[in-house]
């Protein structure tokens, strides 16, 4: 089994870390392809940057199809693009976010979300609506740490984290908590062990969750809504994404 995992920015260093995460919960005989696109943002915090991402982020789900990937995992926690994706795509594709609130209700009632700057809560509130899971989400805790400097030693980003993990569980009574950023994919096992409540990140969520569609063999569903792109000629600069 193939699966394609999509880090929507251009930080080839981030899309290193979060092949490393995808790889250390993939089951015997699946690869991991970990990539990026050449063009877009380098970060993605806000909506401008996820509608910017989302060509690149499409082009590459197109160039794994055409290699025969089984599937893909969206590696960005607004999910962006995903239903377009969908739509390209014959093998599943599942976002971060998506996978990892539906992982966290089955294993507990409350979870909290902890993410990185202020700005990104809205935009993970409203998937929690979306997926359905604004029920079991009972909290969502922005670490003020831009995307680029999780792994910058200055930012004492590990510390930060914690801390919100931590007040998560003591203020809002959080259960088991996500990680609202696919930078944070090297985290949950630590956390966990030192909290002492379950900790999902949302890279290897989604990676199991395409390994066991696929190991039941389902694909995307073709009929209707997810049907694959209406064949026209787009103009200008979006030509090469005519479907």
């Amino acid at each position: 089994m193939r699966i394609q995992v999509i880090n929507p920015n251009t930080s080839a260093h981030m899309t290193d870390a979060i092949g490393d995460a995808a790889r250390a919960v993939a089951g015997p005989g699946t690869e991991i392809l970990a990539v990026n696109p050449a063009d877009g943002p380098p970060s993605i915090e806000g909506h401008y940057d996820e509608a910017m991402a989302v060509p690149g982020m499409l082009a590459k789900v197109h160039d794994g199809e055409q290699a025969g990937v089984d599937g893909h995992v969206i590696a960005c926690f607004g999910d962006p693009g995903l239903m377009a994706a969908r739509e390209v795509a014959a093998g599943p594709v599942i976002g971060i976010a998506e996978a990892a609130m539906h992982m966290a209700s089955l294993i507990a009632p409350r979870f909290a979300v902890v993410t990185t700057l202020d700005r990104t809560r809205i935009i993970a509130a409203h998937l929690a609506e979306q997926y359905g899971m604004a029920r079991h989400c009972c909290a969502i805790r922005a670490t003020e740490i831009a995307v680029l400097e999780l792994d910058d030693p200055a930012s004492d980003a590990r510390a930060r984290i914690t801390a919100e993990c931590r007040a998560a569980i003591e203020q809002d009574r959080a259960e088991a908590l996500v990680l609202g950023c696919a930078g944070m994919a090297d985290l949950p096992r630590a956390l966990s062990d030192e909290l002492g409540v379950p900790v999902i990140d949302g890279v290897g969520a989604a990676v199991k969750l395409v390994e066991s569609l696929v190991g039941m063999g389902l694909g995307t569903s073709k009929a209707g809504d997810l049907a694959y792109p209406v064949a026209k000629t787009y103009t200008g600069d979006l030509g090469r994404f005519s479907p």
